[in-house]
């Protein structure tokens, strides 16, 4: 490891020896200077990794020879070192961007603790990571193999995405890649536990399934709803449980959470069932019996989902709370979005708020389709990390700051996510098939029955028939569905994009978040 080089700046230097002799001792090369001048000279010629200053000397003062250093070089971490405790120049200190801040007479672990925190902070992360993911490589391997049940699998996600998050921490492609494929192995053995169980899930006469999609508000949103307080319910499309952990700080500077939960997605699990299935209360074999004019398979004309809050007031009428007064309000187009921030205020006097927010959704399209949106967001840590500049500045959270000191719940959720495809698997059908990556339906359709999940009656999954003898079929793990025709040409185009409709960890689990505005908790 190259040695760190310490640049340190008092003018009773003399007085400090010992200290410079513990810090080389210790690794690190030590430069010392007594003012600010030699200061600014020594960091305009010489590589430092960090300054230790005197904030009294001759001359000029620590800060201002702070400043001049910032000038030059941004970067460089300033640990201030100070006999003077007063606030105001702590404020200060904080202010010009000092790194660490130390009080006379600091001792020589002091020091040491100070730079390990600087310059050996991502080594050490990294080290620990490491160290703590191959502790719990063996538990999450036994979780997997002790046959867990839907709340065993939403503990399992959420540990991995846990690890998924703490693995950026650490630089090891070796451990990446043992925790990569950990996580295919519990994609693989979910699949099969889907498969095993879904139609269950679906019976109306089931009593143990996870609550999915349809039975959203009833159980979830609706239970917090209640005069005098309003509850804003947020709808990111396509947002998966890790993109929730990339903006949750950003929620915590606003609002406290108080339950940070999951819940399982129908199948398909996208945009026009999923959400559809949310606001009606219903599996989508439901929706079109109820509503045949408005519901809309995949090969028919016409948006499928421009009826939600049509379907929104039949559930609420179903339940017999149609005293509760909602709002509902669609973000598709920045424009939209601020409306919202205007129109934020005028929301507090409902009950029950509902804004559903597009975003997400179309930036996995668009990655799709853009080149240089392929290079932002080529993995999963960047797709969360432009999830996370997109919500910053987003109206969205613009209009959530704007009331973020009334008395408000918040319930943050979504209707599917999605994953990253990288294994093609053929499938053969008529005109009529979808042309859906994740997920087909069509009749006589093709394919190797091990690559998919396939209902050949899709009432059994409690989807609707499309034609006669159409039948469902959905891919698994990485896998996405290609035709023969032009085959090479779409299998290069799409693997590495971000997909949705099929069975994964990553698209069936996804968050329900509930909070409270700070003020007021």
């Amino acid at each position: 490891m190259p040695v760190a080089k310490i640049l340190w700046v008092d003018d009773e230097i003399e007085s400090l020896q010992s200290q410079k002799l513990f810090l080389e001792h210790k690794g690190y090369e030590v430069q010392t200077v007594t003012n600010g001048f030699d200061a600014i000279e020594y960091v305009k010629d010489q590589p430092v990794d960090v300054v230790l200053m005197d904030e009294t000397m001759p001359g000029i003062t620590g800060l201002e020879t702070l400043a001049r250093i910032k000038e030059i070089n941004a970067g460089i971490p300033v640990v201030l070192i100070t006999k003077n405790e007063t606030e105001n120049l702590m404020d200060e200190a904080i202010g010009s961007q000092i790194s660490d801040y130390l009080i006379k007479p600091v001792n020589p672990n002091q020091v040491l603790l100070s730079l390990k925190k600087l310059i050996d902070n991502k080594r050490l992360v990294a080290e620990k990571t490491t160290t703590a993911y191959q502790q719990q490589f063996r538990e999450l391997f036994m979780a997997l193999n002790d046959n867990p049940d839907y709340n065993g699998w939403m503990d399992i996600y959420k540990k991995l995405v846990y690890w998924e998050l703490e693995m950026e921490k650490s630089d090891s492609p070796e451990m990446r890649e043992v925790f990569d494929s950990q996580k295919d192995e519990a994609n693989t053995a979910f699949f099969k536990y889907v498969s095993k169980n879904y139609t269950k899930w679906v019976d109306p006469k089931s009593a143990e399934a996870p609550i999915m999609s349809h039975q959203l508000f009833r159980f979830k949103v609706l239970p917090h709803v209640e005069k005098g307080t309003p509850v804003f319910f947020i709808l990111i499309d396509n947002l998966r449980f890790d993109q929730w952990k990339a903006i949750q700080p950003l929620f915590s500077m606003f609002f406290r959470i108080l339950e940070e939960e999951t819940f399982y997605s129908i199948l398909p699990t996208a945009t026009q069932y999923c959400r559809n299935a949310i606001f009606a209360g219903l599996l989508p074999v439901e929706i079109e019996k109820q509503f045949p004019q408005e519901w809309k398979n995949d090969d028919e004309d016409g948006g499928k989902n421009l009826f939600e809050e049509t379907f929104f007031r039949a559930q609420l009428k179903r339940l017999r709370r149609e005293d509760i007064r909602f709002s509902y309000n669609k973000v598709l187009h920045h424009q939209d979005g601020q409306q919202l921030v205007n129109n934020i205020h005028n929301l507090l006097e409902n009950d029950l708020n509902i804004i559903v927010y597009n975003f997400v959704d179309m930036l996995s399209h668009a990655r799709t389709e853009m080149e240089v949106l392929k290079e932002l967001a080529s993995d999963e840590a960047s797709y969360r990390s432009i999830t996370r500049s997109w919500f910053e500045h987003s109206p969205l959270f613009q209009a959530l700051k704007k009331i973020a000191d009334r008395n408000i719940k918040l319930i943050l959720a979504t209707d599917h996510g999605s994953v990253r495809v990288n294994t093609p698997h053929k499938v053969i059908g008529d005109k009529q098939t979808t042309t859906n990556l994740r997920y087909k339906h069509g009749r006589n359709l093709n394919y190797e029955p091990k690559d998919v999940l396939a209902f050949r009656d899709p009432k059994e999954a409690g989807l609707p028939v499309p034609n006669v003898n159409s039948s469902f079929i959905f891919a698994k793990e990485d896998g996405f569905l290609c035709y023969p025709n032009n085959y090479n040409h779409y299998v290069n185009y799409y693997r590495n994009s971000f997909q949705h409709g099929g069975i994964s960890l990553e698209e069936m689990i996804v968050p329900i978040i509930k909070m409270v505005s700070k003020a007021h908790s």
